[in-house]
Formats: C-alpha cells, structure tokens, sequence
C-alpha cells in the first residue's frame, strides 16, 4: 500500500500552490469504489433528489460517502488519513462529502473564499479519465493565499468575470494547471483555490471527502456557521448514519466536533424547504 506521510517538501508545495496530485493512489481499490458509487446513486433513484440524471445539469447528494459503509471507512484508510492529518492536523474534522455526476463546464470558482478562515481541503476522487478537453481539473496555482495580492486580484478579477466585465478571454484560456486524471487518481486542494473544468461529458463522476482544522473553543460559531451552509441540502444532521454507524474509537476524533455543533441543521433545512424546489446541486 503506498504511503501518504507528508514530505516537507510537500508541505511547502501544498502552501505555496495549494494543490498536491497523488496519481493512481487507489488503483488497487477503484473496482470497489465505483461499485460502491453506482450503488449509492441506485439508492437514491440515480440523480438529483431522486430523479434520473437528466445530462444537463450537475447532480449531487449531500454527504456522499456516509451513505456506504465502504466508502465511509476511506476516512480509516491510512492513504486518505494522513494526507488529511498532514495538512490539517492530527485532530482533524471531517466535514462532510459530495458526490457528483457533472455534466458540461465548471466556471472559476473558489469553494470558499475569506481571509483568517480555519484551514479547509478538499480530497476529490476521479472515477473516470478525465482530459484537458474532457473535464479534468485546472487550478490557479497560488491563489488561495487569501489576502496576498495575487490572490486577492484574482479573487477581484473572477466576481467581474461571472458579470461579464473583465478578463475577455475564454475561461478555459485562463492560464492554469491541468490535471488530467485516471480513475483511482485523487487530488487535494485548499477550499480556496481557484479551479475549474471544461469539456467534460454529460455524466463525468467524482466524489469528495472535506476536512479541516479543528476549531479552537473561542472559534466555535464559525464552526456553526459553516454547518448551517449545509441546510441548503436539506440535511437533518451533517453526516449520513453509516459513518456513524461505522466509526471506531479513531474515526470519532474526526466526527466528534461537527456533531457536537451540529444540532441547528435541522430547522434550518425545514425553512431552506419553504423556499427551495430542490436541494442545491452544488
């Protein structure tokens, strides 16, 4: 089993860019996960809040690999855990997980932007290759470093762009790093740094696995306040039971503090009801 103990010079990379690629990380298991995956979706009529997966727009479920105990027990496995406990800590929270079957164009875009937020990543699993003209993952190398100036332009540049009033170039001739993946390829990167995808097909599969810090007492309700973004998906409690279910004695160091700061999701999903048609896609 390949190791994912972080180098320092990998530490230093993954600062500095905000990205780090672990090609066929999980090669020897990626038959299983995407059983697991497709089983998932099956579960869950095989789309969008139980609807077939139309191709034209994005689908999604909210968390995704709690719904699988299989897929829950990544958080164990050591290849996933250390990337997520070199970066973030040993103590580090899971924060939950999507799983997407995308289709079309994915703009510029940050996960979350702001300065002095509690470090967060990222981990994507890539289920099918995945090109430059197929939807594989670009990213701006750098900026994520919130409050830097190259950063903070782009961050500037991008909320122009989406109103159609700065840069004048195709979005997918911005300059960036292409990452091309096969399937059990993963990838990590910081919430905040830009990334995009151009290209893909109707039905391009992937699935994430979030994490941050923990956060310290006297920063608790930002804590709250990043559990309550989640009412969008009309979720009841911010994991799914398998997770739960599942967890031993080192998986709950990870779980314990959102589910200790989770208990205002509930009625808060019960109003994104009154005014939503659907859960958000994304």
């Amino acid at each position: 089993m390949q190791t994912t103990q972080l180098t320092k010079q990998q530490l230093v990379l993954f600062d500095a860019f905000g990205y780090l690629s672990f090609p066929g990380l999980l090669a020897d298991c990626v038959d299983t996960i995407n059983s697991e995956f497709e089983a998932v979706w099956a579960a869950h009529g095989g789309g969008h809040c139980g609807r077939e997966h139309d191709g034209k727009q994005r689908s999604c479920i909210v968390p995704f690999p709690d719904q699988s105990e299989y897929l829950s027990a990544l958080l164990d496995d050591p290849r996933i855990h250390d990337i997520a406990a070199g970066i973030c800590g040993d103590d580090f929270n899971y924060t939950s997980g999507d799983g997407n079957f995308y289709a079309g164009d994915t703009t510029w875009h940050s996960d979350i932007w702001g300065a002095n937020r509690i470090l967060s990543i990222k981990i994507a699993f890539y289920l099918d290759p995945l090109t430059r003209d197929t939807g594989a993952l670009r990213v701006m190398p750098g900026s994520h470093r919130t409050g830097e100036a190259y950063a903070d332009a782009l961050e500037e540049c991008n909320i122009r762009e989406r109103s159609g009033k700065i840069w004048g170039i195709e979005n997918r001739e911005v300059p960036a790093t292409i990452l091309e993946t096969n399937p059990g390829d993963i990838v990590v990167f910081n919430h905040s740094l830009k990334h995009a995808a151009f290209g893909g097909l109707e039905r391009r599969r992937m699935f994430t696995m979030n994490f941050s810090r923990r956060y310290p007492e006297d920063r608790r309700q930002e804590l709250r306040d990043a559990i309550a973004d989640k009412a969008r998906f009309w979720l009841d409690r911010a994991y799914g039971e398998a997770m739960i279910r599942t967890a031993g004695p080192e998986r709950m160091v990870h779980l314990e503090q959102v589910m200790a700061n989770d208990t205002h999701l509930a009625d808060l999903s019960r109003e994104m009801k009154k005014t939503m048609d659907e859960p958000a896609r994304g």
